[in-house]
């Protein structure tokens, strides 16, 4: 009987633990998963019996993406049901259904059904025959009938429900403790897709943060999707999530924290009072999307240029050279030539080591959908570029700048089969080290390989300055300390 699946994961971190857990929720029924990604490369394969695409809807070229995955998998894995559930699923499933009639499109509000999934695709593979068509048509309808169209109350049903402590894919941790937007901001479609903001109470966070603990996890990712507004109750008090973080360091130990994203707003004295603690990472992602304050009002962001200088000078205070990234969107409606400046400007006085630079993507449902005036596709791209290549310059700055020095590092798991790899005659692991470098890892001979998820210490030697500029997923050179 075979029992293999295949996950494809776009879009955020919140994206990647929700695949995670449903991954986790196969294995521990017998199922083989497969989480790496797809290509056209990849051999037809008769054996898997259901995909899942947990989708983004962030911009048009994600939806492009998924749609793109979705007719691969339908093409390479010939008898599978595909259940594409996320983002993109929640606010556009006429679209994504119209593709096939093997795909069953699960709204992302209820991706939290997934659980239920793999005893219904268990059942249905020892109750049938060896028929792989007549076992697609039972796994189909038996979906629709106890997942898709199953009575439901409250649309968002539980959003904490895909959690683990297993990561098949990831060498580190996350946890998901705040779903869903309460802003509007006149862009995205996330507030749409993910509902109003839920938080995760502070007794169940701490309940999975130690249950990570107890699995051997060395670093745990606190993934939002706003993290200003975290907010749940513990021991008579409200809780924000300075508040959450100072009961983490005071109520765990033998754990990191990072951060997925901040918000500046929320990036005040007594949080960088907090963020000194050794025990969080010195890797910091604000979402920023501009310098100018007539983008970001445009934008209905909650806060002014000054407040993301701000916060880049309190953390660098607090963490002395900590590696800053941000996210900004080129070419939004009705930005200038000075409202760009702006943002240029922003971006190299507060240091930002990285910058992910993205085109101004309309999105429907939103009020930047129809706003004028519209940026030239030509200027937003010279924009993006300009933004990139102050992104490459800065990245190999901030790499020179940690020569010599001696990182914390957490080892991929792709290594603990001792899927070694060769550079320059020598072997190698990958690791992300405690300011989010990308390290490819010199091993001496004779040296033994660290078990994947490890924690080591790693000693920077020099950017690789080609990866950089290629964008690749390592970028700087190592050897163990």
């Amino acid at each position: 009987m075979n029992k293999k699946i295949h996950i494809e994961t776009l879009g955020c971190r919140l994206n990647q633990i929700e695949s995670e857990s449903v991954a986790s929720f196969f294995s521990d029924d017998g199922f083989s998963v497969v989480m790496k990604s797809i290509t056209s490369k990849d051999k037809e394969d008769s054996s898997c019996v259901l995909c899942v695409v947990n989708t983004c809807t962030v911009t048009a070229k994600a939806e492009q993406k998924a749609r793109r995955i979705i007719r691969l998998l339908l093409k390479k894995y010939f008898n599978a049901i595909v259940v594409v559930t996320g983002c993109y699923a929640q606010v556009n499933k006429e679209e994504i259904a119209a593709i096939d009639n093997r795909i069953v499109v699960l709204p992302g509000r209820v991706k939290s059904r997934l659980s239920d999934v793999p005893s219904i695709v268990t059942k249905v593979l020892e109750e049938s025959s060896d028929d792989a068509k007549l076992i697609q048509q039972k796994i189909k309808s038996h979906l629709e009938k106890e997942v898709l169209f199953k009575p439901v109350t409250d649309t968002s049903e539980n959003p904490f429900k895909l959690a683990t402590d297993t990561f098949l894919h990831h060498s580190r941790s996350s946890i998901k403790i705040q779903d869903g937007c309460n802003y509007r901001c006149s862009y995205c479609e996330i507030c749409i897709a993910r509902g109003k903001s839920v938080s995760l109470p502070v007794k169940d966070v701490l309940m999975q943060v130690n249950k990570l603990i107890a699995s051997g996890q060395k670093e745990i990712v606190i993934t939002t999707v706003n993290i200003a507004q975290y907010q749940s109750e513990y021991n008579g008090k409200t809780v924000g999530i300075a508040d959450l973080l100072e009961i983490l360091l005071n109520e765990t130990k033998g754990v990191s924290f990072r951060f997925s994203s901040l918000y500046p707003q929320i990036i005040d004295e007594r949080l960088c009072e907090l963020i000194k603690d050794e025990r969080v990472r010195p890797h910091f992602h604000l979402s920023v999307q501009s310098g100018s304050d007539d983008v970001l009002l445009n934008m209905n962001r909650p806060y002014k240029a000054q407040a993301v200088i701000d916060a880049c000078r309190r953390l660098k205070e607090a963490k002395g050279n900590p590696f800053l990234a941000c996210d900004i969107i080129a070419g939004f409606p009705g930005e200038t030539d000075e409202d760009f400046n702006a943002t240029m400007k922003l971006v190299k006085d507060s240091g930002f080591t990285w910058v992910h630079a993205f085109p101004f993507s309309p999105r429907p449902n939103t009020k930047a959908y129809t706003m004028k005036p519209k940026v030239p596709e030509y200027v937003t791209r010279k924009r993006v570029d300009e933004l990139l290549e102050y992104s490459f310059e800065s990245k190999i700055n901030y790499i020179n700048s940690q020569k010599g020095t001696v990182r914390k590092a957490i080892v991929e798991t792709s290594h603990n089969a001792g899927a070694v790899k060769m550079r320059d005659g020598k072997r190698v692991i990958h690791a992300v080290s405690d300011n989010f470098l990308h390290c490819v890892v010199l091993l001496d001979d004779g040296r033994e390989i660290p078990q994947g998820g490890s924690e080591v210490d790693v000693v920077v030697l020099e950017p690789l300055v080609e990866e950089i500029r290629k964008n690749a997923e390592q970028e700087v050179l190592c050897k163990l300390g």
